[in-house]
Protein backbone atom coordinates (compact mmCIF):
# COMPACT_ATOMS: atom_id res chain seq x y z
CA UNK A 1 0.00 0.00 0.00
CA UNK A 2 1.13 3.40 -0.84
CA UNK A 3 -0.16 6.82 0.21
CA UNK A 4 -0.73 10.15 -1.45
CA UNK A 5 3.02 11.56 -0.41
CA UNK A 6 4.14 8.57 -2.46
CA UNK A 7 2.42 9.31 -5.55
CA UNK A 8 5.12 10.12 -8.48
CA UNK A 9 4.50 10.23 -12.34
CA UNK A 10 4.10 7.19 -14.44
CA UNK A 11 3.61 5.19 -10.98
CA UNK A 12 0.91 2.91 -11.53
CA UNK A 13 -2.33 2.66 -8.88
CA UNK A 14 -5.16 0.43 -8.31
CA UNK A 15 -8.30 2.94 -7.93
CA UNK A 16 -11.99 1.48 -7.18
CA UNK A 17 -10.65 -1.65 -8.58
CA UNK A 18 -9.65 -0.33 -11.98
CA UNK A 19 -5.94 0.24 -12.78
CA UNK A 20 -4.55 3.73 -13.45
CA UNK A 21 -1.19 5.59 -14.51
CA UNK A 22 -0.61 8.77 -12.98
CA UNK A 23 0.13 11.15 -15.25
CA UNK A 24 0.68 14.37 -12.98
CA UNK A 25 -0.35 15.13 -9.49
CA UNK A 26 -0.14 17.79 -7.07
CA UNK A 27 -0.48 18.76 -3.73
CA UNK A 28 -2.79 21.54 -2.67
CA UNK A 29 -2.82 22.97 1.37
CA UNK A 30 -5.50 25.61 1.06
CA UNK A 31 -5.57 27.63 4.54
CA UNK A 32 -8.30 26.51 5.91
CA UNK A 33 -9.59 22.75 5.72
CA UNK A 34 -7.43 19.42 5.22
CA UNK A 35 -4.55 19.17 2.33
CA UNK A 36 -5.61 17.15 -0.76
CA UNK A 37 -3.46 16.07 -3.94
CA UNK A 38 -5.35 16.88 -6.99
CA UNK A 39 -4.40 13.93 -9.95
CA UNK A 40 -4.57 13.89 -13.37
CA UNK A 41 -4.93 9.41 -14.06
CA UNK A 42 -4.79 7.65 -17.11
CA UNK A 43 -7.28 4.60 -17.24
CA UNK A 44 -4.92 1.60 -19.05
CA UNK A 45 -7.68 -0.32 -19.93
CA UNK A 46 -9.41 2.51 -22.06
CA UNK A 47 -7.08 4.94 -22.34
CA UNK A 48 -9.19 7.66 -21.41
CA UNK A 49 -7.91 11.05 -18.78
CA UNK A 50 -9.49 11.61 -15.51
CA UNK A 51 -9.14 14.01 -12.72
CA UNK A 52 -9.23 13.18 -9.29
CA UNK A 53 -9.17 14.66 -5.95
CA UNK A 54 -7.85 12.41 -3.06
CA UNK A 55 -7.72 13.23 0.99
CA UNK A 56 -3.29 13.77 1.91
CA UNK A 57 -2.42 10.59 3.27
CA UNK A 58 -5.53 8.37 1.63
CA UNK A 59 -3.79 4.69 0.86
CA UNK A 60 -3.99 3.10 -2.69
CA UNK A 61 -2.84 -0.37 -4.14
CA UNK A 62 0.22 -0.30 -5.96
CA UNK A 63 0.25 -2.13 -9.13
CA UNK A 64 3.37 -4.40 -9.74
CA UNK A 65 3.79 -3.90 -13.42
CA UNK A 66 5.92 -5.93 -15.42
CA UNK A 67 7.57 -5.36 -19.00
CA UNK A 68 8.47 -8.08 -21.40
CA UNK A 69 9.64 -8.14 -25.25
CA UNK A 70 8.24 -10.19 -27.71
CA UNK A 71 8.14 -10.38 -31.67
CA UNK A 72 4.65 -10.26 -33.37
CA UNK A 73 4.38 -13.06 -35.78
CA UNK A 74 0.80 -13.03 -37.19
CA UNK A 75 -3.51 -12.74 -36.97
CA UNK A 76 -5.79 -15.73 -37.36
CA UNK A 77 -9.70 -14.27 -37.27
CA UNK A 78 -9.58 -11.83 -34.49
CA UNK A 79 -6.75 -13.29 -32.29
CA UNK A 80 -3.16 -11.45 -32.96
CA UNK A 81 -0.07 -14.13 -32.23
CA UNK A 82 3.46 -13.26 -30.49
CA UNK A 83 6.65 -14.91 -29.70
CA UNK A 84 8.00 -14.10 -26.08
CA UNK A 85 11.85 -14.02 -26.48
CA UNK A 86 13.58 -15.76 -23.78
CA UNK A 87 10.89 -18.87 -23.73
CA UNK A 88 9.83 -18.87 -27.68
CA UNK A 89 6.58 -19.67 -26.46
CA UNK A 90 3.76 -18.21 -28.46
CA UNK A 91 1.13 -15.94 -27.11
CA UNK A 92 -2.51 -14.94 -28.49
CA UNK A 93 -3.94 -11.68 -27.85
CA UNK A 94 -7.07 -10.72 -29.27
CA UNK A 95 -8.31 -7.59 -30.87
CA UNK A 96 -9.96 -5.84 -27.79
CA UNK A 97 -6.96 -5.67 -25.97
CA UNK A 98 -5.09 -3.85 -28.88
CA UNK A 99 -7.74 -1.58 -30.13
CA UNK A 100 -6.08 1.19 -32.40
CA UNK A 101 -2.49 0.05 -32.28
CA UNK A 102 -3.11 -3.27 -35.02
CA UNK A 103 -2.78 -0.78 -37.15
CA UNK A 104 0.35 0.00 -36.79
CA UNK A 105 1.73 -3.73 -36.29
CA UNK A 106 3.43 -5.33 -38.65
CA UNK A 107 4.80 -8.64 -38.99
CA UNK A 108 8.40 -9.65 -36.88
CA UNK A 109 7.77 -6.08 -35.02
CA UNK A 110 9.09 -6.12 -31.36
CA UNK A 111 6.86 -4.97 -29.56
CA UNK A 112 6.54 -4.90 -25.07
CA UNK A 113 4.24 -6.73 -23.33
CA UNK A 114 2.52 -4.81 -20.11
CA UNK A 115 1.79 -7.20 -17.76
CA UNK A 116 -0.52 -7.29 -14.36
CA UNK A 117 -0.99 -10.22 -12.44
CA UNK A 118 0.21 -12.51 -15.09
CA UNK A 119 -2.38 -11.14 -17.53
CA UNK A 120 -1.56 -8.71 -20.44
CA UNK A 121 -3.13 -5.11 -20.43
CA UNK A 122 -1.41 -3.28 -22.46
CA UNK A 123 1.20 -3.64 -25.97
CA UNK A 124 3.57 -0.81 -26.27
CA UNK A 125 4.96 0.02 -29.81
CA UNK A 126 7.84 1.69 -30.87
CA UNK A 127 8.02 5.50 -30.83
CA UNK A 128 8.21 5.50 -34.48
CA UNK A 129 7.60 2.73 -37.57
CA UNK A 130 8.33 2.81 -41.21
CA UNK A 131 5.39 1.91 -43.15
CA UNK A 132 5.13 1.28 -47.31
CA UNK A 133 2.25 3.09 -49.21
CA UNK A 134 0.00 1.14 -50.81
CA UNK A 135 -2.36 3.86 -52.17
CA UNK A 136 -2.01 7.67 -52.53
CA UNK A 137 -2.85 10.24 -55.47
CA UNK A 138 0.42 9.96 -57.74
CA UNK A 139 3.10 12.92 -56.58
CA UNK A 140 3.92 15.75 -58.82
CA UNK A 141 8.12 16.75 -58.74
CA UNK A 142 8.75 20.02 -57.38
CA UNK A 143 6.27 19.84 -54.66
CA UNK A 144 8.33 19.62 -51.73
CA UNK A 145 8.44 22.49 -50.66
CA UNK A 146 4.81 23.38 -49.81
CA UNK A 147 2.51 22.42 -46.72
CA UNK A 148 -0.07 20.94 -48.56
CA UNK A 149 -0.89 17.36 -47.88
CA UNK A 150 -2.64 14.30 -49.65
CA UNK A 151 -4.40 11.06 -47.82
CA UNK A 152 -2.22 7.63 -47.89
CA UNK A 153 -3.15 4.44 -47.12
CA UNK A 154 -0.08 2.44 -45.40
CA UNK A 155 0.51 -1.40 -45.80
CA UNK A 156 -1.13 -2.04 -42.21
CA UNK A 157 -4.73 -0.33 -43.37
CA UNK A 158 -3.67 2.93 -41.50
CA UNK A 159 -4.27 5.92 -42.84
CA UNK A 160 -2.42 9.12 -42.72
CA UNK A 161 -1.79 12.45 -44.28
CA UNK A 162 1.50 12.78 -45.91
CA UNK A 163 3.16 15.26 -48.17
CA UNK A 164 2.83 15.97 -52.40
CA UNK A 165 5.83 13.98 -53.28
CA UNK A 166 5.53 11.16 -51.44
CA UNK A 167 4.25 7.87 -54.12
CA UNK A 168 2.93 4.56 -53.93
CA UNK A 169 5.74 1.85 -52.82
CA UNK A 170 7.77 5.02 -50.66
CA UNK A 171 8.62 4.35 -47.30
CA UNK A 172 7.78 6.63 -44.39
CA UNK A 173 8.10 7.27 -41.04
CA UNK A 174 5.45 7.24 -38.32
CA UNK A 175 5.00 8.35 -34.81
CA UNK A 176 2.85 5.60 -33.29
CA UNK A 177 1.99 7.99 -30.44
CA UNK A 178 0.67 10.93 -32.70
CA UNK A 179 -0.51 8.46 -35.99
CA UNK A 180 1.28 11.74 -38.11
CA UNK A 181 3.99 11.41 -40.44
CA UNK A 182 7.13 11.63 -40.05
CA UNK A 183 9.49 11.81 -43.34
CA UNK A 184 10.53 9.71 -46.25
CA UNK A 185 12.67 6.89 -45.87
Amino acid sequence: MISTSDFRNGMAIVVDNELYYIIEFQHVKPGKGGAFVRTKLKKLKSGSCVDKTFRAGERFERAELFQRKVEYLYKVENLYYFMDYETYEEINISEEILNDKILYLKENMEVTFLEYQNKVIDVELPIFINLKVVVTEPGMKGNTVSQAMKPATLETGLTVSVPLFVNIDDAIKVDTRSGLYMERV
